[in-house]
């Protein structure tokens, strides 16, 4: 969070646009209606009561492919179906953005897409990247 919070803050996501929570519960019934997922978000961004950037923060040794799962089950979990939902991953030094596009019907699978991996640390310094992809996020989603 050292580094995160002053970014969110910079990409405007502390607005009164945005509501930010953290430690969100969260819960996913699979299709089968009777296996169910709980978890908890580390960050939520909400806007308008939509589910829009979801953060999931691990510690600086945790590959971001273990968090993976984690936050596109989470992203599943949108009540928002009709929009794409978007995501980052972090473990404070890398960074990957993520785009859920929710199906049209219940037969057909959700669809995401991973960004390139950002590292802000020598010789890659990605943070001014970082930080202008979530402002871009910030005004795609803003009412």
């Amino acid at each position: 969070m050292a580094i995160l919070s002053p970014l969110l803050d910079l990409a405007g996501f502390y607005s009164s646009q945005f509501a930010i929570a953290d430690e969100e519960s969260i819960e996913i019934t699979a299709n089968d209606g009777e296996t169910i997922y709980r978890g908890r978000i580390d960050i939520l961004v909400i806007q308008q009561s939509l589910w829009i950037l979801v953060i999931e923060s691990k510690s600086s040794s945790f590959s971001l492919h273990k968090a993976l799962p984690q936050a596109l089950a989470y992203m599943l979990a949108s009540p928002n179906s009709t929009k794409p939902t978007f995501g980052l991953i972090t473990n404070g030094g890398e960074y990957r953005f993520l785009k859920l596009n929710h199906p049209n019907s219940p037969t057909e699978p959700p669809q995401y897409a991973p960004s390139s991996l950002f590292s802000i640390s020598p010789p890659d310094k990605h943070l001014p990247t970082v930080l202008q992809i979530l402002r871009r996020i910030a005004k795609i989603i803003a009412p």
